[in-house]
């Protein structure tokens, strides 16, 4: 069982990815272009599945490893590292199904962020210098997935056979903007990325 957390952060990897190439073929597809066939129905529905089981594990895999006692130098370091990949594989998924200008210049400030910080982590470590997963970290990260989560329901809003009014879609909308605009600025926040010494998950 002691393996199960860094295991938990491998399936997390492996779900990014699943949910990544799912919509592969759904590329022309928009909100204003439903899905044609039901294969693509399924694939936008598996996508999204893939995304949210991804981000339970994200906080499964470093509580269970607290609970357990079974916290890891591996750990520490997997664990960032596939939080910035679902992030970043979802954002450049929503930008290759059509989403607006604002969605690509504000998923654009995460990318550079989050890449940003792997640099800085490359640079430091050698210096014995830790960039750990504070509690602010974790919630820039829960943040991100509940936007991206809102972003991927509505982009494909077609497919899960609801028929919302217009004014509601609008409204919807609206709120999944401020959720993602509120993820950036709190990404963009420089508290999470205070140097610290070397810790474990």
């Amino acid at each position: 069982m002691k393996h199960l957390p860094n295991l938990l952060t491998f399936v997390r990897l492996f779900l990014t990815l699943a949910m990544f190439a799912s919509w592969w073929p759904s590329a022309p597809a928009s909100a204003a272009r439903p899905y044609p066939n039901a294969a693509g129905v399924w694939l936008v529905r598996f996508s999204l599945a893939a995304f949210i089981v991804a981000g339970v594990t994200d906080f499964l895999d470093g509580w269970l490893a607290r609970r357990w006692k079974v916290t890891s130098l591996a750990g520490a370091i997997l664990d960032p590292i596939a939080d910035k990949v679902l992030v970043c594989g979802a954002i450049v998924g929503l930008l290759a199904v059509g989403m607006p200008y604002w969605f690509a210049a504000l998923g654009g400030l995460i990318l550079f962020r989050e890449f940003a910080i792997s640099a800085l982590r490359e640079v430091l470590a050698p210096r014995g210098i830790k960039l750990p997963v504070t509690f602010l970290a974790k919630t820039k990260t829960t943040v991100q997935l509940l936007a991206l989560a809102g972003l991927m329901i509505l982009a494909f809003w077609p497919v899960w056979g609801i028929d919302w009014p217009v004014a509601q879609l609008q409204k919807a909308w609206l709120w999944a903007e401020m959720l993602f605009f509120l993820a950036t600025l709190v990404t963009s926040g420089p508290a999470s990325n205070t140097p610290a010494p070397p810790q474990e998950r």
